[in-house]
């Protein structure tokens, strides 16, 4: 499972050796600048679609990049559980990935986390 860390301006997120083989990376850093939205999924294997160069066990997991062909390239690593979900602006971040959707553990918290820090600090009025 994909381990996530935020550090500074950035999310930092370290793939697993065997998601390494399907991804085709080791880890990839998204600055939050470059989020324009994040979300917690209850079904992320519906949201991974399109072509795509990874792993597919049907109703179980999904490695690799969906949206090969067209549509949102999505970089993924999911299972049936709860799954973060970040759609990027894909001109900040200098990568080819539209969205990113990752299973984790603690899907939930992480989104509220990535959601204050690229919000930023509250501001007085």
């Amino acid at each position: 499972m994909a381990q996530v860390a935020m550090t500074g301006d950035r999310i930092a997120i370290a793939f697993s050796t065997w998601e390494r083989i399907w991804t085709r990376r080791a880890e990839v850093s998204v600055p939050l600048a470059a989020i324009n939205q994040v979300a917690c999924v209850d079904a992320p294997l519906r949201v991974a679609r399109g072509g795509h160069r990874g792993l597919l066990v049907s109703g179980y997991t999904k490695i690799g990049v969906w949206g090969v062909l067209r549509g949102p390239r999505q970089l993924v690593s999911v299972r049936r559980r709860p799954a973060l979900h970040l759609t990027l602006n894909s001109g900040v971040t200098g990568d080819r990935f539209d969205e990113i959707l990752l299973s984790h553990p603690d899907a939930a918290r992480l989104t509220q986390r990535i959601r204050q820090a690229v919000r930023g600090p509250a501001t007085p009025a």
